[in-house]
């Protein structure tokens, strides 16, 4: 082994290791009370109401105001065997046309914001600031959906629509970015860090420990949430049981926005102990001649200059763009199909999300389970998951020239709901989790913020193709599938060709060059 790969493991170790064996032991220690205050946050920040109900709120309006393009304009109303179009952004679109085409639109504006605001998280000791902001304006769009409860304000709620998805995802990007820096200050971690330092034990054997951790952090946190949102879900069919929601469709359009409105304060009241007890671990010292306006987006630029060194990285960041792309936009297609299938029915789509919220956490909780006993690396894992999510692009597509089968009858959705949640959610854990294994531990947020602007990007690419793809096709939206599986396919490649040992010592060499003044020079 050469002596250059020798050093960046030295530096990898010492990373890992001084990074808790600090001047104040225990100052930055993760308390019991932390870690649930974390967990109990993402109840709060379930996406019931930035990427469950609003954006089937959002929909139910479209197809209200919409008209059957067979007859002239307006003259008659979208029904259950019809097309429905609305003029937008300067032609006449099919309404889950619409839904594609502004869902792309939002991921292209947070794709800007986490440009601007990302690198933040990496600097000084106010980094948890960001997440209560996005938070509050997250809580605030929830309630101003009050307001937007008929179909002649379907403008606004293309406003709320964006907003709500932006806030939601920025918010939850900045909570998942704790996590790693949780796992870190874990106690036994620090002292399996401690052993580390002492020499007890060897630098990967600390690091597929504290891998460990953090699957088992995440994975809990996810678990946790399921719990949480069944009885939000089981709450909220009593309110709609009160609000008569399946009387009419006027009553049912007003329960939607009810149903944001309280996600929305749920949400705060889960996030309260998470802003109180998070720890303000500092983070690093801004570069000389930089500012906050600019800092994001050079940091950006050197993240991804470097990641061209980190071979590693780099591939699973191509992974990661192709992949969140496609299932972004498949979540998003079904959910268009979904909503079109049981009539907008909010009562029948809080029941269809109890059963997915069940399946989740019970898929989660097993994944967990056999990696655990079986101590698979968390690649291995994300690897099994990808599989399913292609299962999920084959099953669309043959919906194209059928209509017996692809997500086209009410009994498909309930199964949809049960197989995405056992099978397809725990990529939100492992995908997550996989960062933290290919980026360097100092300018952990900056990665995650790299990351997720380049989630964003493709989230934003896929809906936008997808909508063409629909328009292009005489409004078959089963189109996309074929689209979504091919690159699928494809984006499965990078992630076989990822090797995390590789990526540790690259990640050392990075932090070496970093502490040289190499690596950010320019920032």
């Amino acid at each position: 082994m050469s002596e250059k790969v020798s050093k960046a493991e030295e530096v990898a170790a010492a990373q890992q290791a001084d990074s808790i064996v600090t001047s104040e032991p225990g100052a930055w220690m993760t308390t019991r009370k932390e870690l649930w205050a974390f967990y109990v946050y993402y109840i709060g920040n379930n996406g019931l109401s930035g990427f469950n109900f609003g954006p089937s709120q959002f929909q139910n309006l479209l197809f209200l105001a919409g008209y059957d393009p067979s007859q002239p304009p307006f003259t008659a109303a979208c029904g259950a065997g019809t097309d429905c179009v609305l003029p937008y952004l300067g032609r006449i679109r099919d309404v889950n046309s619409i839904v594609l085409l502004t869902n792309g639109i939002s991921f292209a504006l947070q794709a800007v914001v986490l440009l601007m605001v990302g690198a933040w998280a990496d600097y000084g000791t106010w980094r948890p600031n960001i997440t209560i902001v996005f938070t509050i304006l997250a809580v605030g769009v929830s309630f101003a959906w009050l307001g937007v409860d008929d179909p002649s304000r379907w403008e606004a709620g293309v406003a709320l629509y964006i907003l709500g998805l932006i806030t939601y995802q920025c918010a939850l990007t900045f909570w998942t970015a704790a996590f790693p820096g949780l796992a870190r200050d874990l106690p036994e971690v620090q002292e399996s860090a401690a052993q580390l330092a002492s020499g007890e034990k060897s630098a990967t054997e600390h690091a597929d420990y504290e891998s460990l951790e953090r699957n088992r952090i995440s994975n809990v946190s996810f678990a946790v949430c399921s719990a949480g949102e069944i009885i939000i879900l089981a709450v909220m069919v009593g309110i709609l049981k009160g609000l008569k929601s399946d009387e009419s469709t006027e009553n049912n359009t007003k329960a939607f926005s009810v149903l944001i409105a309280f996600s929305g304060g749920i949400w705060l009241l889960c996030a309260l102990p998470w802003f109180f007890f998070e720890k303000r671990r500092p983070g690093l010292a801004l570069p000389v001649g930089a500012s906050m306006l600019t800092i994001g987006f050079k940091q950006t630029v050197v993240a991804f200059r470097e990641c061209m060194r980190l071979k590693q990285t780099f591939l699973y960041l191509i992974f990661y763009f192709l992949m969140g792309d496609v299932l972004n936009t498949t979540v998003t297609v079904i959910g268009t199909l979904q909503n079109s299938v049981v009539s907008y029915s909010t009562l029948q789509l809080t029941l269809l999300l109890i059963v997915g919220i069940v399946a989740q956490g019970l898929g989660i909780y097993l994944f967990w389970l056999v990696q655990k006993r079986f101590r698979i690396p968390t690649k291995t894992m994300l690897c099994f998951n990808v599989v399913w999510i292609l299962v999920l692009t084959i099953w669309g597509l043959i919906g194209i020239h059928t209509d017996k089968f692809g997500f086209k009858h009410v009994w498909e959705i309930w199964l949809y709901q049960a197989y995405y949640g056992l099978m397809v959610c725990p990529w939100y854990a492992y995908s997550q989790t996989m960062i933290s294994e290919v980026s360097p531990l100092p300018q952990m947020f900056l990665f995650f913020a790299l990351f997720s602007v380049v989630g964003k990007t493709s989230a934003f690419i896929g809906p936008l193709v997808s909508s063409a793809i629909i328009t292009a096709s005489g409004n078959n939206d089963n189109y996309p599938f074929v689209f979504l599986f091919t690159l699928g396919a494809l984006s499965t490649g990078f992630l076989y060709f990822v090797d995390v040992e590789k990526s540790r010592k690259e990640c050392g060499e990075f932090v070496l060059a970093e502490a040289k003044r190499e690596a950010f020079a320019d920032a």
